[in-house]
């Protein structure tokens, strides 16, 4: 059984409220203070408050001043952070993760995502990579809060990470630059190919470090997928809403699927007023768009008319460049779709003396064990017009010498 972890961000998403839910779901804080210690300024803390966000209790992650005053965030309803020395260069946060005490893959994570915000930052203000300072991100608590998070999030070793779409909120927020629509620039373009919406809440509720944390794990956007729930954390945001919560849940569960099964997705639809000449075309896009399986059903459809139910097999992550060369290259008006599961044997190519020469073979296996081995019917093809013998007899050598050489 894989391990799920699925964001739902029905309140939106900020980092400092990932943390919390992290944290919430077991992350130990010990953990998380040993991996950020050489992030932390002298005499600033970390700490995880019980708190009650519309009745729901929920854990507020919190980065301490030595002052004992909360270094607060400069968005999802926080007040501005302390300016100047706080904004760093993505060279100088880039030195910063690199002395961190994460191991390689968390660092070269976290680096990452810090170039992926520097360079939604830099083509919305016309400069370089080199140019940015990250401002509000570049600020230390929003360091702690995105090495945090990808540190946990690998302590809980997810298979797949999800999430919903995201609440983004409405209304306006002030940054650096000054005032913006919600979601900001910078938010906004982190979010590219995610779903978004707003339930109408006059406030920014996904921060840039929120889109950068989420759409940069998730695989995969949507409801939450079958799964054993075994942990669920809520994360606080700052503000206490009335009438919904204002945390970010996070649910780790496992599935039931065996450990070889892969998620696919399904796409279907009958056609029965098309040129037959564009099916074989339509194949050929299909495939080099990364279809896995791709296949015509002959059925009979409405008033009694012949037709073609068309089915496509592909990774979950292509369902929409799937859906758009249907629509584009079929005369169908509408399609199904639905993801499911399915085993594959491991599969590999090796290559048999056999006495009409060399033949390619597909082996198939499972645990180690072999359950299929087929000869390349091309290779048999061309050794029986060479030879002059018909193909059933050259498919016959060759799986008599592969069989042998097993023996041997």
């Amino acid at each position: 059984m894989s391990k799920i972890l699925y964001f739902d961000c029905f309140a939106g998403a900020s980092g400092d409220m990932v943390l919390g839910a992290l944290l919430d779901a077991g992350l130990p804080m010990s953990e998380l203070e040993a991996a950020l210690g050489s992030l932390m300024i002298p005499g600033y803390r970390l700490a995880a408050d019980r708190v009650l966000r519309a009745g729901v209790s929920a854990t507020k992650f919190r980065l301490v001043e030595p002052d004992g005053q909360v270094h607060a965030h400069p968005h999802h309803g926080h007040a501005h952070p302390h300016p100047h020395h706080d904004h760093r260069s993505l060279a100088e946060i880039v030195a910063l993760i690199e002395q961190s005490a994460l191991d390689a893959r968390a660092r070269a994570r976290a680096i990452a995502l810090f170039r992926r915000l520097a360079e939604a930052e830099a083509a919305i203000h016309q400069m370089t990579v080199e140019q940015v300072h990250l401002h509000e991100v570049g600020a230390l608590d929003s360091i702690i809060d995105i090495v945090g998070a990808v540190f946990g999030l690998q302590w809980f070793g997810a298979d797949r990470i999800a999430s919903s779409p995201l609440n983004v909120g409405g209304g306006t927020v002030r940054s650096a630059h000054g005032v913006f629509p919600v979601p900001a620039p910078a938010t906004l373009r982190l979010l590219e190919g995610v779903p978004v919406y707003s339930s109408g809440v006059q406030m920014e509720t996904v921060t840039p470090t929120g889109a950068l944390l989420v759409a940069g794990h998730a695989s995969e956007f949507g409801p939450m997928p079958a799964m054993r729930a075994e942990r669920v954390g809520y994360g606080a945001g700052d503000r206490d809403l009335k009438g919904t919560p204002n945390v970010l849940r996070v649910i780790v569960g496992r599935d039931d699927a065996p450990a070889d099964a892969q998620r696919v997705v399904v796409l279907e639809c009958e056609i029965d007023d098309m040129n037959p000449q564009i099916y074989g075309v339509l194949l050929e896009k299909l495939y080099a768009e990364g279809a896995l399986e791709v296949f015509y059903t002959a059925v009979q459809m409405k008033k009694n008319r012949p037709g073609t139910l068309l089915t496509v097999v592909a990774p979950p992550a292509a369902r929409e460049a799937m859906t758009g060369i249907v629509f584009r290259e079929t005369t169908t008006i509408g399609l199904r779709y639905q993801e499911l599961q399915r085993a594959c044997l491991d599969r590999e190519i090796v290559v048999v003396e056999t006495a009409v020469g060399p033949v390619r073979f597909k082996l198939a296996r499972r645990g180690g064990e072999v359950l299929n081995a087929s000869p390349e019917f091309e290779d048999c093809a061309r050794a029986a017009a060479e030879r002059g013998l018909p193909v059933k007899q050259v498919l016959a050598l060759a799986a008599q010498a592969y069989w042998h050489s097993r023996r041997d």
